[in-house]
């Protein structure tokens, strides 16, 4: 039996699978750390191992592996390579333990959201934003509780994915339609014009989530 098939985690067609609590131990997260930011400051200097390494005192293949987080530097290698590379020791631990934003959204909570098209029966529930960074990700709770002759047709930047969780509707993006039911789900480009074209068993809730890049 193959890692793969022991794992569950195949790689379709040769589609690259990344193990989402595949990351370093906890244990390792600082050497990670570091590892980044001397690889982080190297490049900025456009120097090769090898000349940071002569440069700092200590073998190209040392500083391969403290790059690579897979060992804990001593203070004097760090000093060495602070000196080399002209910035404070404490710059290899600047990235170690920053704030990293979560939103905790607690069940039939979500923030009621009037989106274009909102009408009675459509509620759009936002369940967590980050408020910074270049990626927007907006999750979505979506439920329609009441028929309408008139459905809403967005068309924005980005990508979006829409999970059913309850109901059946016949949802359309761009010239094709699919029929959704629990347990389906579509992974689309938001700029086609797209929505619910006919609510075929109500109530229909499913989940949207919409990424795309920030606007300066």
């Amino acid at each position: 039996m193959t890692t793969e098939e022991a794992t569950g985690l195949a790689e379709p067609d040769g589609y690259p699978y990344q193990d989402p609590h595949g990351g370093p131990a906890r244990g390792k997260l600082l050497e990670q750390a570091i590892g980044r930011e001397v690889h982080r400051q190297r490049e900025k200097l456009h120097l090769t191992i090898s000349e940071l390494a002569k440069a700092a005192g200590i073998s190209a293949g040392m500083l391969s592996k403290i790059e690579n987080g897979a060992t804990s530097p001593s203070l004097s290698s760090l000093e060495a390579l602070a000196n080399a590379l002209r910035v404070p020791i404490a710059t290899f631990f600047k990235s170690y333990g920053d704030t990293r934003s979560a939103t905790y959204v607690p069940a039939g909570q979500g923030l009621t959201i009037e989106r274009r098209g909102t009408r009675a029966g459509h509620q759009y529930q936002l369940l967590g934003h980050v408020p910074n960074g270049p990626l927007m990700v907006e999750p979505y709770l979506i439920t329609l509780t009441e028929e309408s002759d008139v459905f809403p047709v967005f068309q924005h930047a980005g990508i979006e994915f829409i999970h059913m969780l309850e109901g059946e509707v016949l949802y359309r993006h761009g010239s094709r339609t699919y029929l959704l039911r629990p347990g389906d789900s579509l992974y689309f480009d938001a700029d086609a014009p797209h929505g619910p074209e006919e609510l075929r068993g109500l109530p229909i809730r499913f989940l949207s989530v919409i990424t795309y890049v920030r606007e300066e």
